[in-house]
């Protein structure tokens, strides 16, 4: 990272609160991690640790926000539905419309039934990519069938969606050494925590040097820092994030509504946007939208 990345915009702004206003910035954005809770329609049995989320927030919810922000486009994020309603989910959500251009399914990649239901899904218009939550089950990389089951992925055309916790990025490296042609993206910059950050930039680091994992410049709100969060707070990873994975092999997502525990859509765009000073247009046009077009197949 060049050093007026490093330093541009830090002074008298770290430690206040994000200027709002700062999120109408010129840039195109793709939001690559949208999800849609609907529970008139679907159930999602983690949301009982989550009283904020148990409401709905729909595509119209978002899609105001989004289009006064410059997000021109976005990718719908399985958001964990009970396990007989997760191709529905994928139905339901690819047949919204705007700002919607396809999604992330859910899928079970440690189960025998997993090279049917992948099939039915990659058959579905506007799916690009599977995941399913791995953080907090370690007992999942035991699976005899994990890595022959993700290396259908490939011939398929889908992505994969990492999404593990800070201290777990070793697993999620060694998986994905194991499918060196599978196309791995790690969610939320790999959830570094809010304490200290030397093994998680270690841990990030290693993941980084194989050449078929992108980070997903997200979760940073949520993740990375106190629920009063400011951008000094945030910077740290930030900086490492982009340091280690360079501008290539980064896309940004909103992980909206989760971002509206700690913030705001709008707070989140608006803290990229200072988080991302002192790097050229090119380089931000790769991150907030060109890379995932060229990852997720979306052009």
């Amino acid at each position: 990272m060049r050093d007026d990345f490093r330093e541009t915009g830090t002074a008298g702004q770290a430690h206040e609160a994000v200027d709002e206003t700062l999120a109408a910035e010129p840039q195109r954005i793709v939001d690559t991690h949208l999800h849609l809770i609907e529970p008139e329609r679907f159930t999602y049995p983690w949301i009982a640790s989550e009283p904020s989320l148990q409401r709905t927030f729909d595509l119209e919810a978002y899609r105001e926000e989004a289009k006064r922000l410059g997000i021109t486009a976005a990718l719908h994020m399985e958001v964990d539905v009970s396990p007989g309603l997760v191709e529905a989910e994928a139905v339901h959500v690819t047949g919204l419309g705007h700002p919607i251009i396809g999604a992330i399914a859910g899928c079970r990649p440690d189960l025998p039934d997993f090279p049917k239901q992948v099939e039915r899904l990659a058959a579905l218009p506007g799916v690009r990519g599977v995941r399913h939550v791995f953080q907090g089950k370690p007992q999942i990389y035991d699976s005899p069938l994990l890595v022959e089951n993700l290396r259908r992925l490939s011939s398929l055309g889908l992505t994969f969606d990492l999404c593990v916790l800070g201290h777990e990025l070793p697993l999620a490296t060694a998986l994905a050494a194991q499918c060196p042609e599978v196309q791995f993206i790690l969610d939320h910059c790999g959830k570094p925590g809010a304490g200290p950050l030397d093994a998680w930039k270690t841990d990030l680091a290693t993941l980084a040097r194989l050449p078929n994992v992108v980070c997903k410049f997200s979760g940073l709100i949520s993740y990375a820092a106190p629920v009063h969060w400011t951008l000094q707070d945030l910077r740290p990873a930030a900086e490492h994030v982009i340091t280690t994975f360079g501008w290539d092999r980064l896309v940004w997502g909103s992980d909206w509504p989760v971002c509206t525990l700690t913030g705001s859509l709008t707070r989140w765009v608006a803290a990229t946007h200072v988080l991302l000073r002192g790097s050229t247009p090119a380089e931000q046009e790769k991150l907030l939208a060109t890379n995932a077009e060229r990852i997720y197949r979306l052009a």
